[in-house]
């Protein structure tokens, strides 16, 4: 759907009365169609500062096997990397000033802010320290979102600094536009093979996408056939129809199931057994809302939400893991949301199942870790769907506007965040929510 703003800023007779009334000109913001590249900041400037931190040497050379130029010079830069992990005084803090202070960020930019995690710290002061520099990076991305420039967070455990090429290339890349304001925690707890990135990253490996008919599961089954996966794209009966068209556009494989039937687990495992002899990634994107104030309610909207957009997920990973048909080193990822993380008017069943996964990928992390599996959950915003278009104007228009980016995402955006999450090159990350939103201002 095109965007308003962008529409009056950009036509010559309504231009003026846009700029006149001080309305948002959303930039447009740069995006990738294909596949990831062997070189994806090629061609990209790139300022990497700090304070001496240990994960400088990293950082340098996961930016140079990008295809990045690291530039010290004075003009304008397209990203820029700060170690913050010898930050651990206030005085230290100045370095961030005394970088972003004079630092010049073309439009499209990425910011990426590393920091040691406040739990290793060793006295308050240093865990104080690390946990300002998220605050910072938060604000700096409210300042610089105008530009279309993304401000993220990774905390980084001395022994992960292995495991920052494959967040270099995500979070300094295009596939990050709608990713912004988030904190991220970089650990060497998933037992890993090789940190090596190979294309295409996903080849050989069998992929499962619920909800995949249309919107972000479609945008993400689509994605993840990019990367060389077998897709298999599951909905319920009634959407049959577009999940077989959506199947034939992509090469990707049907299966017609609704994922709360008490039997489905078995089913699903019987049908991934015999077709595939397993699955690698399970991306959980079906849900529902049924929104309603609490008082209003029936208790049945509450039990069906609640049994789609968590138990079912659940029961789903539970028969996975009972039957092994989740192979080691497999990734899993969850589709929480901002109303998870902030909750909602009228929907307190779609935030309490939301929240649920939050909690739940950081429960399941710590015992898939030794098989080398990661499990994280993506919260999207206010992603542009058939959905949000049949939203009132008002309400479809505060979604759009009340982020750094001041538009709206798309599903390919989500789909971004997500297919990352199912890349080797994440297995530093495993625990975490991160959330797709343009940095929205609600819940930030």
């Amino acid at each position: 759907m095109p965007d308003l703003l962008k529409t009056l800023h950009d036509n010559p007779a309504t231009g003026w009365l846009a700029r006149a009334l001080g309305l948002p000109d959303p930039v447009e913001l740069a995006r990738v169609d294909g596949p990831y590249g062997a070189l994806p900041l090629d061609g990209k400037r790139a300022l990497l500062a700090g304070a001496g931190g240990y994960g400088a040497g990293a950082l340098a050379a996961a930016l140079t096997a990008a295809g990045a130029a690291i530039d010290q010079g004075k003009g304008a830069v397209d990203i820029v990397v700060f170690d913050g992990t010898a930050c651990r005084t206030p005085g230290d803090c100045r370095a961030l000033y005394d970088t972003f202070h004079a630092a010049r960020i073309a439009t499209n930019g990425r910011v990426l802010i590393v920091a040691a995690p406040p739990v290793l710290a060793q006295d308050p002061v240093a865990a104080a320290t690390a946990r300002g520099i998220e605050g910072f990076s938060r604000s700096l991305g409210k300042e610089l979102g105008r530009k279309g420039i993304t401000v993220n967070l990774a905390y980084v455990a001395p022994d992960a600094v292995d495991r920052l090429d494959g967040v270099v290339r995500f979070f300094c890349g295009r596939q990050a536009t709608y990713v912004s304001g988030q904190a991220i925690d970089v650990t060497a707890t998933v037992v890993m093979q090789s940190t090596t990135q190979a294309l295409p990253a996903l080849a050989g490996k069998v992929a499962l996408v619920t909800g995949a008919a249309r919107g972000i599961g479609m945008a993400t089954a689509a994605r993840l056939v990019q990367e060389g996966a077998t897709v298999v794209c599951l909905d319920v009966p009634a959407a049959s129809q577009a999940l077989h068209e959506t199947c034939r556009t992509l090469g990707a494989t049907a299966l017609v199931l609704d994922i709360a039937a008490a039997d489905a687990p078995a089913r699903l495992c019987d049908f991934l057994r015999e077709r595939f002899g397993g699955v690698d990634i399970v991306v959980h994107n079906a849900g529902i809302t049924r929104d309603r104030s609490l008082a209003k309610m029936p208790a049945t909207d509450w039990d069906l939400v609640l049994a789609v957009n968590f138990g079912a997920i659940a029961g789903v990973d539970e028969a996975l893991l009972a039957t092994g048909l989740l192979r080691d080193g497999g990734r899993v990822v969850c589709l929480s949301s901002i109303s998870g993380v902030a909750g909602n008017f009228g929907q307190a069943n779609y935030a309490t199942s939301k929240a649920a996964l939050i909690g739940y990928v950081a429960a399941r992390a710590p015992a898939l870790a030794s098989r080398g599996i990661a499990i994280n959950a993506v919260a999207p915003g206010f992603i542009e769907t058939p959905m949000t278009e049949r939203m009132p104007f008002m309400p479809r228009e505060l979604g759009r506007r009340l982020n750094s980016l001041k538009q709206g995402g798309q599903p390919r955006d989500a789909a971004e965040l997500i297919a990352f999450l199912c890349t080797p090159g994440s297995g530093g990350i495993t625990g975490n929510t991160i959330r797709v939103c343009g940095q929205a201002l609600v819940g930030a």
